[in-house]
C-alpha cells in the first residue's frame, strides 16, 4: 500500500507559504518526488516547486519571498507522467480571465481522452 500525494491549502492564515511548508512537511511519507506552493498575496500568486523532499525544494529565503495570507501545497508521489518539475503541482496558468492555480490528488482516468477533446475545442496543454 502506498500512499498518493499529498495536498495542503491554507486561506487567511499570516505567513501562509511557512504553515503550507511545515503542512507538506508533515505529509512528505505522501510524496517524495517533488513539491510546491502557490501563494496568493490578495493580487498576484507565486509559485515555489521543485523535485526532490520538502526540505531540499524550500528554503527561509524562498518562504520570505512568497507573502501572502492563502495558499495551495502539494507533494508529488507519481503515478502517471515523467519526472520533471513540469509535473509538479501546484499547475499555475495564466489566461484572458487572470491566474488560476490547481492541486489534485489522483489520476483522471479518462485523461487522454479529454485532452484530445479540449485539444480539438482549443485548448493547449503543458503537462
Amino acid at each position: 500500500w502506498n500512499e498518493e500525494c499529498g495536498v495542503i491549502g491554507t486561506w487567511d492564515v499570516e505567513d501562509s507559504a511557512r504553515v503550507s511548508y511545515f503542512g507538506l512537511h508533515s505529509l512528505q511519507h505522501r510524496g517524495q518526488e517533488g513539491a510546491g506552493i502557490v501563494v496568493l498575496d490578495g493580487e498576484r500568486m507565486r509559485e515555489i516547486k521543485g523535485l526532490g523532499l520538502v526540505s531540499e525544494v524550500f528554503n527561509d529565503e524562498m518562504l520570505a519571498k512568497a507573502p501572502g495570507r492563502a495558499a495551495i501545497g502539494h507533494v508529488r508521489y507519481s503515478t502517471a507522467g515523467e519526472k520533471s518539475v513540469k509535473n509538479v503541482q501546484p499547475f499555475m496558468v495564466d489566461f484572458r480571465h487572470g491566474t488560476i492555480a490547481v492541486c489534485h490528488n489522483g489520476n483522471l482516468t479518462n485523461a487522454e481522452l479529454l485532452k484530445q477533446e479540449l485539444e480539438v475545442r482549443g485548448s493547449i496543454f503543458n503537462t
